[in-house]
């Protein structure tokens, strides 16, 4: 008879579904409910406010540009950190996850202090024209950094399990080195960078406080949506920051269920393949 490390499965259930109903779903509700209870000509001048459609497409486009820039880095780093060995990769692979300890408030102060145009990175790239710091270019800096091991770590133990047969037999066939990169290893890839750019996004859409330092928060422009909800709560309107709150939970909702739906896709091909 097989020995259970863990309890009986009622129990184990039991207490899966009462963690996740307190830190998950009650606050979901919560959320919801404090939307649902505006009525729906109320709910709809908060969330297409001028103000809050601005902050919609703030946060978007620096979450999609951030999240590109991190699925080609990121899978480049995951890639040297398995198949190169260098000194100081110890350091590097460890670094990956400074994002994760470092608190976030820290993070945006650190980024202000390097790309303002007195700062070591911002007046170089002052000499260029370029200003970074309190630009929708700032924002996007801060969620590179915040959202790169999402990436990384999802990639990275996919490169490491990869089977060396599979590349040896296509360069026996031939196949050059990006032929095989596209036809054989990409593939196998592709499940785990849906799942890191789907994490990648959503983090960079809740992401707080790295932004608002390096962000400048100028409404219409440089204000993210989670700021917006921020001042609704300071402002006591808890309706309005739920109504707000809602789309991003909507939007986060949607994405996940079109990478699930992508990832099932790619898997299904990948095992035809």
């Amino acid at each position: 008879m097989r020995r259970n490390v863990l309890p009986g499965f009622r129990l184990s259930l039991g207490v899966t579904l009462l963690y996740v109903s307190l830190i998950v779903v009650l606050p979901l509700a919560a959320l919801v409910f404090k939307a649902a209870s505006l009525g729906p000509l109320d709910y709809w001048q908060i969330v297409s406010s001028p103000r809050a459609l601005a902050s919609y497409r703030v946060t978007v486009t620096a979450a999609l540009g951030a999240t590109l820039f991190n699925l080609f880095f990121g899978l480049a780093l995951a890639w040297v950190l398995v198949r190169y060995r260098f000194p100081g990769r110890r350091i590097v692979d460890a670094m990956v996850d400074l994002p994760f300890a470092l608190p976030t408030a820290v993070a945006g102060i650190s980024l202000t202090a390097l790309f303002t145009t007195n700062g070591v990175f911002g007046s170089i790239l002052e000499d260029y024209g370029i200003k970074v710091a309190y630009t929708p270019i700032g924002i996007m800096i801060a969620m590179c950094f915040t959202s790169l091991p999402f990436i990384v770590r999802t990639v990275q133990p996919v490169l490491e399990d990869l089977d060396p047969a599979l590349e040896e037999a296509a360069q026996s066939l031939g196949g050059s080195d990006l032929a095989i990169f596209r036809k054989v290893i990409l593939p196998l890839l592709t499940p785990a960078l849906l799942a890191g750019v789907s994490l990648s996004f959503a983090r960079s859409l809740g992401e707080f406080g790295a932004i608002i330092f390096i962000a400048g928060n100028q409404p219409m422009s440089t204000e993210i949506t989670a700021l917006l909800i921020f001042i609704r709560l300071e402002e006591y309107d808890y309706q309005a920051a739920a109504a707000i709150a809602s789309v991003l939970l909507l939007t986060a909702f949607l994405m996940l269920a079109v990478t699930n739906w992508l990832q099932a896709r790619a898997l299904r091909y990948t095992r035809r393949s």
